[in-house]
């Protein structure tokens, strides 16, 4: 009986051990909710983010909306927001996903801009505004997705008045006093002596400053230099060539690149403007994880409306793998109208009949799926990324529709654009489009 009573005391320890070490495997394999502490130094001229003294470089991209589960899928490591409230979701839900997906988040808060009419001379306006900032970062800033905050967007984009720097360095004041965590940093649209001189002379609390470049991004590194910038930098907005950058038709319409065009562009312009700078640049957030209206609906998003990936997707993930992914998106080698290509400033005649074309490759066993849309010309025109419109669909009169071949009726009197998507099955698709005028 005692044998027996000693045998199953021994069975009850190991039973309670066994379930202890399970508890602990457990609780170590869950992220810690805890806050992590970001700091940026200078070592053997080179500097680097760490995140809880691990380096921590930035292959991130711009997600208001976007898909963040994909953005981990292909091996981002950090998104940026706009503004903490985007009234759509809560900066908490937005922090929570991320903290789901292993992803850190550079909080963006908003910030007026002298563009919209804010005036800062008016110190009471200015004083409610850091207030105003502060409210909401207190319930956010210990969240453990939390990288750093950035204070406006492009403030330097048609302003005049020098104060906005005061206020943009009062308020990165106001962060560093409650939270000692995380770093400031704000962003700048482009480049230039000017303000680079303001910002060391104004902003001095700032810890990284931030850059937005597109077509000349590869100039960047050149320029951090000659205008004297000597600190960290990131480059918070970067992707396809500015419609303010291309050439335009005839009448004025500017001339998106295809979606290939642009991600060639894309691994161009990161090869040359941001990995080629291994001292300043501590990282980039690619522009646009998602999709918006800017001048088109497919300018900046390397998504599709519909969600699907373009090819530009593609680039991001062999930039931050080393290598490409498994199911290539189709390729554009050539699209044309009437057999111009939209450098040719296309014209056409009210209710005579025209063929577009477009050519494309692809590496994938399925068939491909073609998709044509009609859209006037684009008449809201903003600045800075502010909200446009999206122009009205129009039906297209088809005569025959055959692969990548349409035969349609030309519209009445006007400007549009005309949309090819062609996509693989799997969510991948490649876009183009060509302005043309019908007289």
């Amino acid at each position: 009986m005692t044998m027996k009573k000693g045998i199953l005391i021994s069975l009850f320890v190991a039973l309670l051990f066994s379930c202890n070490t399970n508890e602990k495997k457990i609780e170590e394999s869950q992220p810690e909710n805890i806050t992590s502490k970001v700091t940026v130094s200078k070592t053997d001229g080179k500097y680097q983010l760490k995140v809880d003294g691990e380096p921590f470089y930035i292959n991130g991209a711009g997600l208001e909306y976007g898909n963040i589960e994909a953005l981990a899928k292909h091996k981002g490591n950090s998104f940026r927001t706009w503004r903490v409230n985007n009234g759509k979701r809560s900066a908490k839900d937005v922090l929570d996903e991320a903290q789901k997906y292993g992803l850190k988040v550079a909080m963006g808060i908003e910030v007026a801009r002298e563009r919209h009419g804010f005036d800062y001379n008016d110190e009471q306006e200015v004083a409610k505004q850091l207030e105003r900032i502060r409210q909401e970062i207190l319930p956010i800033k210990d969240h453990p997705a939390l990288l750093l905050w950035v204070v406006g967007n492009e403030l330097n984009l048609r302003y005049t008045n020098p104060k906005v720097w005061d206020a943009v360095n009062d308020i990165s004041k106001m962060l560093h006093e409650e939270d000692s965590n995380h770093l400031t940093t704000t962003t700048l649209a482009g480049i230039s002596q000017n303000e680079i001189t303001l910002i060391k002379e104004r902003c001095e609390d700032l810890d990284i400053l931030s850059l937005q470049m597109y077509g000349d991004l590869p100039d960047l590194p050149k320029l951090v230099r000659e205008f004297g910038w000597e600190g960290p930098y990131m480059v918070t907005e970067w992707g396809a060539t500015g419609h303010w950058e291309v050439p335009k038709t005839t009448w004025g319409a500017p001339i998106e690149e295809h979606s290939s065009l642009k991600a060639a562009n894309y691994l161009k312009r990161y090869k040359g403007g941001i990995e080629s700078d291994q001292s300043q640049c501590i990282g980039s957030y690619v522009f646009l994880w998602g999709n918006k209206q800017e001048r088109t609906p497919t300018w900046y998003g390397i998504f599709l409306e519909d969600g699907k990936e373009t090819e530009s997707v593609d680039v991001m993930h062999y930039l931050w793998n080393d290598t490409w992914p498994e199911n290539r998106t189709p390729q554009i080698e050539g699209y044309t109208l009437d057999s111009k290509t939209a450098y040719e400033s296309v014209i056409l005649n009210s209710g005579d009949n025209y063929v577009a074309s477009a050519k494309i490759t692809d590496d994938g066993k399925a068939p491909l799926n073609y998709r044509w849309e009609l859209l006037l010309e684009s008449t809201d025109h903003q600045d800075g990324g502010d909200h446009e419109e999206r122009p009205d669909a129009i039906e297209i009169k088809v005569v025959t529709l055959e692969g990548g071949d349409l035969e349609f009726t030309a519209p009445p009197t006007g400007e549009y654009r005309l949309f090819v998507y062609v996509d693989d099955g799997e969510d991948h698709a490649a876009t183009a489009n060509i302005p043309f005028k019908v007289n």
